[in-house]
């Protein structure tokens, strides 16, 4: 019997995080079947997460890093340590140095480009402290799993040692493809949260020329209020968030949307609502920004738009014909199941756990 693996998780959020509960919490049942058992710390908790989304305020701040720092003192223990993106946010690399100096490997993960928070602060100490930390986290890691391929050209060129792109997909078995939509209005549908809706106003005019044109409803999941002064004369509905209503909300669906600005922050996002929608039997039109471009045209799940008129081009071409509504949201669901999805890229993530793990093991031996 194969040796059980021992992983020690340092995540950022518990599982009212996105990027935590979609790059790690959801691998673990498989990871345990396959031998691998994996503990988890996560920085912020759901009681920490809870009182910030409610009041703003970071409250206890300090004692969540008091708290991670206790748990590193058992890091040693372990076969390895999988970190989401850093150990300590806006604090220097110490920890992975120490890691690398005590020959504690780690494999560390990215889904977003956290660096160019810190290289375009607007907190000069910030820029001057930071700006280098996560190429040199990178370095120190004995891999970096990456969500595309811009975060992944990233890593090569900081330094490290081994790069996998790592996609972050849905399950499958939550998934499944949409029922005809009866109903005689279309529904062009959106979801994200208060921060993202703010790329849905570049093309507000255009949603509402289509609300008046084709008396298309627009379906916005985590938006906040303000969506509907900045959208005016469309017709939109706002649902909130919620893990459980994601798939009927997505499944309600005629398009999918994903517009984003062309900056250095937009090119690391991983096109989660594109793979979403996609997983649905939706079909999609989102910005060529970051690896969108890549998902949209190797799937030809849907289409691109890069300005405001060529955005109405695309929602217009889809309104217009069924036929292409689902010829693209079949072509998105065929390769959800063939690359883009928890069953896929599972086994991906259990061998570069068990190549890390593995090499440190035959460090041990010799």
């Amino acid at each position: 019997m194969s040796k059980i693996i021992k992983v020690l998780a340092l995540t950022k959020y518990s599982s009212q995080g996105a990027s935590s509960r979609l790059r790690t919490l959801q691998y673990l049942p498989y990871l345990e079947g396959q031998g691998i058992n994996v503990e988890v710390n996560s920085l912020y908790d759901n009681a920490y997460l809870n009182k910030l989304y409610a009041t703003g305020k970071r409250t206890g701040f300090l004692n969540r890093y008091l708290l991670r720092l206790k748990v590193l003192f058992s890091a040693a223990r372990y076969d390895l340590v999988w970190i989401e993106k850093e150990v300590f946010p806006f604090c220097p690399a110490l920890i992975e140095r120490l890691f690398k100096l005590f020959r504690i490997p780690y494999v560390v993960d990215y889904d977003d480009a956290i660096y160019s928070h810190y290289q375009l602060s607007k907190h000069w100490l910030v820029r001057v402290l930071l700006k280098h930390k996560i190429s040199k986290v990178m370095q120190l890691s004995s891999h970096v799993s990456a969500g595309n391929q811009h975060l992944a050209d990233y890593a090569k060129s900081s330094g490290a040692r081994a790069v996998s792109i790592i996609p972050t997909v849905p399950d499958l078995q939550r998934y499944h493809t949409k029922a005809q939509n009866e109903e005689q209005s279309l529904v062009i549908g959106w979801i994200g949260s208060p921060t993202t809706q703010v790329y849905l106003y570049d093309i507000a005019e255009q949603l509402a020329w289509l609300a008046q044109k084709y008396s298309v409803r627009l379906h916005l999941m985590g938006a906040t209020e303000d969506a509907i002064s900045n959208l005016p004369n469309t017709n939109i509905e706002i649902f909130p968030w919620s893990e459980a209503g994601e798939v009927p909300f997505i499944q309600n669906l005629d398009i999918g949307i994903m517009p984003l600005k062309d900056g250095p922050w937009e090119k690391g996002k991983c096109g989660y609502k594109l793979i979403q929608y996609m997983a649905c039997g939706v079909s999609v039109v989102g910005s060529p920004v970051g690896v969108n471009e890549k998902i949209v045209l190797e799937s030809n799940s849907g289409l691109l738009a890069d300005t405001p008129e060529s955005w109405q081009e695309a929602l217009v071409a889809l309104l217009e014909s069924k036929d292409k509504r689902e010829g693209y949201a079949n072509n998105g669901r065929k390769a959800v199941e063939e690359y883009y999805s928890l069953q896929v890229q599972q086994v991906t993530l259990a061998n570069v756990l068990r190549d890390v793990a593995g090499a440190k093991q035959g460090e041990s031996n010799t």
